[in-house]
Order: structure tokens, then C-alpha cells, then sequence
């Protein structure tokens, strides 16, 4: 097992940390070596957020694509191409068919305007160097159980991003296009320590699998947006190793949503997912509590939680002013088996349980190293890593019940 390292330096004068979370990092505790990583961190710093500008551009000329196929919006697919752009598709006759944009485009003049034709898509990743891109979507047909992947070339022409080319393959799926929120942390630290902390890679990796297979979409929000810090990564684990190393997945942690560019009404449940980093940032922010509880409340979704991911759930209130958990049975990591004597625990803001209880919610919870699972009506929440897939599993469960 492996922690993601974090490079970071921390400024005499200005207590500030810099925190770039990359892969299997060892650090240099050396005195020159602490001014390198900060010369590298200003950079790359500076570099992302050049890189942030074009990926934003670029997202909307695919954004454009989805929406006018989607949608039946022949001036938003255009909008989206260069106008001498090619699509290589196949069909029956063909292995390799290459159609012109402009044909394309006037697959959808003759259909009604601005009418869902039952195409859900989805960004699944953008990768851009100095004027070029490659990007990655998923387009789903749910009434014929079909997955679509498309890749799309794009250039920058005159300060505006354009797809030059695009090319698709399909499968056969079970995705319906149902999404489940999951929301985690930015916080690399425990409090303002030095003390490294992060994501827990195994809750994320067993709860996104199972909802995978079971049809649904999975999108990440954090209250920064873009990449988060992780931890517990086991990659002897044929799970953990299959997502650490694909692509897609790991560019979905990369590039968190903020909480901004989430639309409430699209989510079935939220998913706070623990480590501890789930203690920092996710429990105060307003703008993650409002989505929540207007997916459980003006939605009738579902509110989950795992182990410390729980401390997400403490400040949730209804709209008549009560707390979401009051009266119910909550699970979470339980304060008794936090390890006081740590330095950690210096550092920690408040305790799960404590809070809950004191605020009219009954905290249960079994020993240690066992799952517990909490169902109570739309709000599920599990004790531990090892509940993970088993919160997810009782979601899926419910939401199946609400349809049947």
C-alpha cells in the first residue's frame, strides 16, 4: 500500500502551503531542495492555469456537439466544427465511412428543434498541447442498451477551439444515463499541520465500481474543483490497480467539478466518501450542502456517506431547520476508535459522532474492521472502508424501489 505524495513547501513568512498531489513521491527534506520544489510548484502552477483557459474552450466546443446532437441543434454542431472537418463512422456497407461535416450537420435540420432525441453524453476527457487536442466522450442510447465512445481532434483556429475530425466505436451497455454524485475533498493536510492526508482510494474505487456496473454515471465534486489528494492506495488489489492505471477514471480525480457546475436535478444520490480529508472543507461548504439537500429534499434522492466521510453530513439541514440525521440512525467512523494520542488528532475540527449525537442523531456502529450499513429512508451511511460497495449496493437498491 502506497499514499499519493504531496509535494509542498511551506513559507516561513507566509505560513502558505503549496500542495501538487502526484504519484509515489519521495520528498527531499533538504533546505535547497524545499526552494526547487517551490520554483516547480509556481510553475507548474502557472502553467495550469494557461491550461485550465484552453480546457474550458475546448470543453464548450464539445459541449456544443453534445448538446446540438442531443438536442436536435444543427447550429450548435456547427458551431462545433471546422467547416471542412470529416467524421470517420461505419455502418453495415462500410468498416470506414467518411462523412463531411456539413452532411453531418444535416442529419439534424429535418428533425424538431431543440427536442431531446434520447442521446445522453458525457466529457470523459480532454488531453491539449500548445494548439492541439484530443478528447474523449461517451454517448449513451439507453432504449437500445448502447454505449457510443467518440474521439475527437481539435485545433486552434484563430483563438477558437475546433473539432477537425471525430471518429466513434460502440458496445453494448447497460448505462441508463442515471448519475451519482460523489463529493470529496481538496484538503491535503490535516488542518494547518504538515501532516499529509487525503481521499480514501479503496471507498472511492469499490463504491464507483459497483454503481458502474450497475448502469450508473459517476461525477466528482469537491469545493475547489479539480484535483484531489488520496490515500490507502493498495494496487495488489486487482480493483484499486485496474482504476489507478486507467486513464479516464484517474482524469475524472484530476479534474473534479466545482460546486458551481453541478445541476442538483441530474443526480439520483450524493456520495461523501471518507479519509481524512473529508473532515477539511466539505463539512462548512455551503454551496456542496445546498446541492445535497436539494437532491434529497426537492428531488427525493438519496444523502449517503462512508466512515469519515459522514462529517459531510453534520451541518445538513431540512428546510423547516432541523438536521437531516435528527432522529435517525447514522453510521460513521465512531469517535472511539479514533487514536487520540496521534498527532493528527490534534489537528481535527470536531468529532463525527459526538457532533451527531449532541444534535439529535443515534450514532450506531460494531466493531472494528466489520461493515455496518444504516438505511433509513433516503439517507444511507456506512462505518467503514469495508462498507463501501455495501452503501452503494443499499442505494442502488432504493433507487431501483422508487421506479418499480
Amino acid at each position: 500500500m502506497y499514499t499519493l505524495g504531496v509535494l509542498w513547501y511551506k513559507s516561513v513568512t507566509t505560513k502558505k502551503k503549496i500542495a501538487i498531489s502526484i504519484a509515489a513521491l519521495i520528498i527531499n527534506n533538504n533546505a535547497h531542495m524545499k526552494h526547487f520544489f517551490l520554483t516547480i510548484g509556481f510553475l507548474i502552477v502557472s502553467n495550469i492555469t494557461v491550461a485550465q483557459t484552453d480546457r474550458s474552450k475546448i470543453e464548450t466546443t464539445i459541449l456544443n456537439y453534445i448538446n446540438g446532437t442531443s438536442y436536435n441543434q444543427p447550429k450548435l454542431i456547427e458551431k462545433a466544427f471546422y467547416a471542412n472537418a470529416n467524421l470517420y463512422l461505419e455502418n453495415k456497407e462500410k468498416t470506414l465511412w467518411v462523412v463531411p461535416a456539413k452532411e453531418y450537420i444535416g442529419w439534424y435540420k429535418n428533425k424538431k428543434q431543440g427536442e431531446f432525441n434520447g442521446r445522453i453524453g458525457n466529457i470523459i476527457s480532454i488531453d491539449n498541447f500548445e494548439g492541439i487536442a484530443t478528447a474523449k466522450a461517451e454517448i449513451l442510447f439507453p432504449e437500445s442498451n448502447s454505449r457510443y465512445i467518440d474521439m475527437f481532434l481539435l485545433k486552434k483556429i484563430k483563438n477558437q477551439w475546433e473539432i477537425i475530425s471525430k471518429s466513434a466505436a460502440s458496445e453494448n451497455s447497460n448505462q441508463q444515463g442515471n448519475k451519482i454524485l460523489f463529493i470529496v475533498s481538496n484538503a491535503s493536510f490535516y488542518g494547518d499541520s504538515d501532516i499529509a492526508t487525503g481521499n480514501s482510494f479503496s471507498e472511492i474505487t469499490n463504491a464507483y465500481t459497483t454503481f458502474k456496473n450497475a448502469g450508473y454515471t459517476v461525477d466528482f465534486v469537491s469545493p475547489n474543483g479539480g484535483s484531489i489528494p488520496l490515500t490507502y492506495i493498495d494496487t495488489s488489489d486487482p480493483l484499486q490497480k485496474n482504476l489507478v492505471y486507467n486513464k479516464d477514471f484517474m482524469y475524472a480525480l484530476k479534474h473534479t467539478k466545482k460546486p458551481i457546475e453541478i445541476i442538483a436535478k441530474n443526480y439520483k444520490a450524493v456520495h461523501y466518501i471518507g479519509g481524512g480529508s473529508a473532515m477539511y472543507g466539505v463539512p462548512e461548504n455551503k454551496d456542496i450542502q445546498k446541492i445535497a439537500m436539494e437532491i434529497y429534499e426537492e428531488h427525493n434522492g438519496i444523502i449517503s456517506s462512508v466512515c469519515h466521510g459522514t462529517a459531510g453530513i453534520v451541518n445538513l439541514k431540512t428546510k423547516d431547520g432541523r438536521y437531516v440525521y435528527e432522529g435517525k440512525i447514522v453510521n460513521g467512523y465512531p469517535d472511539s476508535f479514533e487514536k487520540k494520542d496521534a498527532e493528527y488528532f490534534k489537528h481535527w475540527p470536531f468529532l463525527i459522532q459526538k457532533t451527531i449525537e449532541e444534535r439529535g442523531g443515534i450514532f450506531q456502529f460494531s466493531k472494528r474492521n466489520t461493515s455496518q450499513v444504516e438505511v433509513q429512508g433516503n439517507l444511507i451511511t456506512g462505518q467503514n472502508y469495508l462498507s463501501s460497495k455495501d452503501v452503494a449496493l443499499q442505494i442502488i437498491e432504493r433507487l431501483k424501489s422508487k421506479t418499480n
